[in-house]
């Protein structure tokens, strides 16, 4: 497994980030965003998406819709936000087979289970008393050889 680890001083290197990894993403990747509440997970999701559309984009947190939907010009987005799942299998009910055509983000990983696929791309984000720590972390080959001098 590679990790990469970077601090991040503000919003703005964290939308950075996004836009340097755009470009390494194709359909069926996974991006597992890890870390508490004001962490950054969505602002990175926002700056992604953003990047993916080639503007500005309205990025709501799925919070409360627990899945929001993006046609980018390259691939379509799905944005999970697993927080109010009461159960792992809950995730089949908001179309989570569906996404292999596409770019999943997901925001609360864990409340995945099983279901959380095992080739993907961790990104933890962690406040810090001077901003961020990001660390991404590849789980299979394709990530590994993505992730090399990134």
């Amino acid at each position: 497994m590679s990790m990469v680890e970077l601090f991040l001083p503000d919003e703005a290197a964290t939308a950075r980030l996004a836009r340097r990894l755009a470009p390494h993403l194709k359909p069926g990747d996974v991006i597992a965003l890890k870390g508490g509440l004001g962490a950054g997970k969505t602002t990175f999701a926002r700056a992604l998406i953003s990047t993916l559309n080639g503007a500005e984009t309205d990025v709501p947190s799925p919070t409360y819709t627990l899945l929001q939907t993006y046609e980018t010009p390259g691939l379509p987005v799905f944005h999970f936000d697993l927080y109010r799942l009461d159960h792992p299998d809950e995730v089949r009910e908001l179309g989570w087979d569906e996404t292999m055509d596409g770019l999943a983000l997901i925001e609360w990983p864990n409340k995945a289970g099983a279901h959380l696929p095992q080739w993907r791309l961790d990104l933890t984000l962690e406040q810090t008393a001077n901003g961020r720590t990001a660390r991404l972390e590849a789980h299979g080959e394709d990530w590994q050889a993505r992730l090399h001098g990134f």
